[in-house]
C-alpha cells in the first residue's frame, strides 16, 4: 500500500509533496531552494503571489494565472503574500503539448478547480482525493487542454544576457521608479541608445518601454501582496498618478489593483478606486 507522506515543517513552511505534485503553504518572502526536475510541472497559487524564477527569466503568478516551468530548468520559487502554492508535474506525454520554454497563463476556472483537486490536502501518493488513476489522467489532460486554448500572458520578464542590458536591469531593480529615458540610462551604463534599442529587440524581443512596464507591473504585483495601497504602489513603481497605473495594471493583469488586493487579502483593507 502506498504511504501517506507526512507535512514537514521548517521555517513557518508547512508542505505535502507527492511524487505527481505538491502542496506548500509558505508565509511571506519565504523561497524555496534553486533546484531542476525532471520533469516539467505547473504551479498556481491559490492565495499570494509566486515569484518563478529562471535562468530565461522571472515569471509572477497571481491567483488568476498559471506558471510552466519545463524539466530540467533550473528554478527557485519565492512566496509575496502568504501564499497556498499547488504544484502539478506532467508527464513527458502531456509536457510536450505545452511549450519547451518558461510560460505563465490564463488560469480559466476549469483550470483552476482542476489544479485544486490535483492538489487537495487529502492527497497521497497515487491519486487525487476520490479520483482513481485513470480519472486522474483524464483531469490532467483536461488541465493541458485547458492551458493550450490559453494564450501565453506577458507576466514573464526575460533576463538579459548581454553585460550592458544587464547592467542597465540593475538600475531598474534597484529603482523601479527611475524615469530616466533609455539615453540617459545608456550614458550611465557606457552605451548608446541605438545599441541598446538593438539588444533589447534581438535578446529579450520587446522594446525598453516594454520591459520596464513588465518590470513594474511584477513589482506592483509584489507590493500589493504585501499589502500596499493603490496609490503608494503607483508612485513606487514609477507611474506619474494613480489612475495610470491602473489603466496599465488592468491591461496586463486583467483586473485592477483594488479588485486585486481584494482578492489577495480576503476582502479586508483593501483600498477603494
Amino acid at each position: 500500500m502506498p504511504v501517506r507522506r507526512q507535512p514537514s515543517r521548517t521555517a513557518g513552511v508547512t508542505s505535502h509533496v507527492w511524487p505527481s505534485g505538491g502542496r506548500h503553504l509558505w508565509p511571506s518572502g519565504e523561497a524555496s531552494a534553486t533546484q531542476s526536475h525532471p520533469r516539467g510541472h505547473l504551479v498556481y497559487a491559490a492565495s499570494g503571489v509566486l515569484a518563478v524564477h529562471t535562468e530565461r527569466g522571472t515569471s509572477i503568478v497571481p491567483a488568476n494565472r498559471v506558471a510552466w516551468t519545463p524539466a530540467g530548468f533550473t528554478h527557485h520559487h519565492r512566496a509575496h503574500g502568504d501564499t497556498d502554492m499547488r504544484i502539478v508535474f506532467l508527464a513527458p506525454s502531456l509536457a510536450r503539448l505545452v511549450p519547451d520554454h518558461p510560460a505563465v497563463f490564463l488560469a480559466s476556472g476549469l483550470a483552476r478547480e482542476v489544479l485544486l483537486a490535483l492538489t487537495g490536502p487529502h492527497n497521497d501518493d497515487n491519486a487525487a482525493p476520490g479520483y482513481s488513476r485513470s480519472a486522474r489522467a483524464r483531469l490532467l489532460r483536461v488541465l493541458v487542454d485547458e492551458l493550450r486554448e490559453a494564450d501565453e500572458q506577458p507576466l514573464h520578464l526575460p533576463e538579459p544576457q548581454d553585460d550592458r542590458l544587464q547592467a542597465l536591469a540593475r538600475l531598474l531593480h534597484e529603482n523601479p521608479a527611475d524615469n530616466a529615458t533609455l539615453a540617459e540610462l545608456g550614458t550611465m551604463i557606457g552605451a548608446s541608445t541605438r545599441t541598446l534599442s538593438r539588444l533589447f529587440r534581438n535578446e529579450l524581443g520587446m522594446t525598453f518601454y516594454e520591459w520596464r512596464t513588465q518590470l513594474r507591473i511584477h513589482r506592483a504585483l509584489v507590493l500589493l501582496a504585501d499589502g500596499h495601497d493603490t496609490i503608494r504602489t503607483a508612485y513606487a513603481c514609477g507611474w506619474a498618478n494613480p489612475s495610470s497605473f491602473i489603466a496599465a495594471f488592468t491591461d496586463v493583469v486583467g483586473t485592477t489593483p483594488g479588485r486585486y488586493r481584494v482578492r489577495q487579502a480576503g476582502a479586508h483593507g483593501a483600498d477603494s478606486e
